[in-house]
């Protein structure tokens, strides 16, 4: 590490033996497979010079098609023209549309019809401006949250408050509570493509984040087909990647037992990370200042509304080292706020102000504690009474696990001294 870095490393000095090699059980090495690596992904293009000549021809054959249909109106989707020699956007679509149909011109254009119907049939143009009553969902079941490090925008999903039954019955009691619930759904959805760019070398697919965590699996079974049906159906290539977090090993096994059944197209969109990893994988993708604090990220609801996040500084703690981030410069008077989050916490915490004066006596702003690992990310703010230092510590001594960090902070001066 260089003199510059506010990070300095203590490396733990209590001798320690060597592991000895355990068996691999059979769940284990199954969830191992399955955990994390997903094959190499790289998004489709749609700029049409990229295309194949066959892909470029199928594009041709499936405006035409369309123009041939005999509809009186102008097709539309997502306030997209479809068939406009002027508006490339529509290329973007149709070619989702043939991608979910491997170019088969006659296919895609009988599942765009379809979902144009659907589309009509259910409102889908409104359903953005409908207050559908789920307030107590938002922010918890579904919701678009920030973008990933490419800026596609992300949209996280956990059904694990369906496991109070009388949370379920309130939400899925009867037929109605179920559709009004689908159109909610659908309306997360739609507010993330109102997001997408639709254009060749823009952002045209969103990220899908979703926690497994205690989800009830045969209570949702009908939501959950029928969410399924309606997004492969009507929402083709909408999604980028779809990254699986707090995976119980059933769900690695089953994955295990398909996977030599699914394309190598659709297993590369596909991460799948067990539980206690999700800070670990969604920091792969994500910066943690935009993951949720209940993942191991720094982003707290309503932070949106202050403008922009202040970007993080990302580190490592390996297993035996003790880490302390020395923020220096502060003057007298001057406030610092700060924010610090380890993945799977598990270690000690402390910080304490350290004066510059000699003979100072250094300040215990937060007495070391061991944070546990379902906590979320420490913020908190510290006025100097005179210049010198804050030390961030956390000590990660007692286990030989590496675990993912990050910090920031801020300081302001004070009036008198500006």
């Amino acid at each position: 590490m260089d003199a510059t870095s506010p990070l300095s490393v203590q490396e733990n000095q209590t001798p320690q033996s060597s592991p000895k090699p355990s068996k691999k059980t059979f769940i284990t090495s199954l969830m191992e497979a399955a955990a994390l690596r997903s094959p190499s992904f790289k998004e489709d293009t749609y700029f049409i010079a990229h295309l194949k000549s066959s892909e470029q021809k199928a594009l041709q054959q499936l405006k035409h098609t369309l123009t041939t249909a005999g509809h009186d109106d102008p097709l539309f989707m997502w306030g997209i023209p479809l068939l406009s020699a002027d508006d490339r956007r529509g290329d973007v679509v149709l070619l989702k549309f043939l991608r979910a149909r491997d170019f088969r011109v006659h296919d895609a254009a009988d599942m765009l019809l379809k979902c144009l119907a659907w589309r009509r049939d259910f409102a889908a143009d409104a359903v953005l401006d409908e207050d559908l009553g789920f307030k107590e969902l938002e922010g918890v079941v579904a919701y678009m949250h920030g973008c990933d490090r490419d800026r596609h925008p992300v949209c996280y999903n956990a059904y694990g408050v369906f496991k109070d039954r009388e949370m379920y019955e309130r939400i899925f009691g009867d037929d109605e509570k179920l559709q009004r619930f689908l159109r909610w759904r659908v309306q997360i959805l739609e507010r993330g493509i109102k997001l997408l760019d639709f254009k060749p070398g823009g952002i045209n697919s969103i990220i899908q984040v979703t926690d497994l965590k205690n989800m009830p699996k045969r209570e949702l079974r009908a939501a959950s087909n029928h969410i399924l049906s309606l997004f492969q159906d009507n929402y083709p290539e909408m999604v980028a990647r779809k990254i699986f977090i707090n995976v119980p090993w059933y769900f690695s096994l089953l994955y295990s037992m398909f996977s030599p059944f699914l394309t190598q197209r659709t297993k590369s969109k596909f991460v799948i990370s067990k539980e206690g990893n999700a800070a670990e994988t969604l920091y792969k993708f994500i910066r943690p200042e935009a993951v949720p604090v209940q993942y191991g990220g720094l982003s707290r609801p309503g932070d949106d509304l202050s403008g922009p996040p202040k970007p993080a500084s990302e580190f490592a703690v390996k297993g035996g080292e003790k880490v302390n981030i020395q923020i220096e410069g502060i003057e007298a008077g001057s406030t610092i706020t700060w924010d610090i989050v380890v993945g799977g916490w598990e270690l000690e915490y402390s910080a304490e102000f350290m004066p510059n004066a000699e003979g100072g006596y250094t300040v215990a702003v937060e007495k070391p504690r061991r944070i546990a690992a379902d906590e979320e990310a420490v913020h908190n703010s510290y006025t100097a009474p005179e210049a010198g230092k804050l030390v961030l510590s956390v000590d990660n001594a007692a286990s030989r696990k590496r675990k993912v960090a990050a910090y920031r902070y801020t300081v302001r001066k004070s009036a008198a001294t500006m």
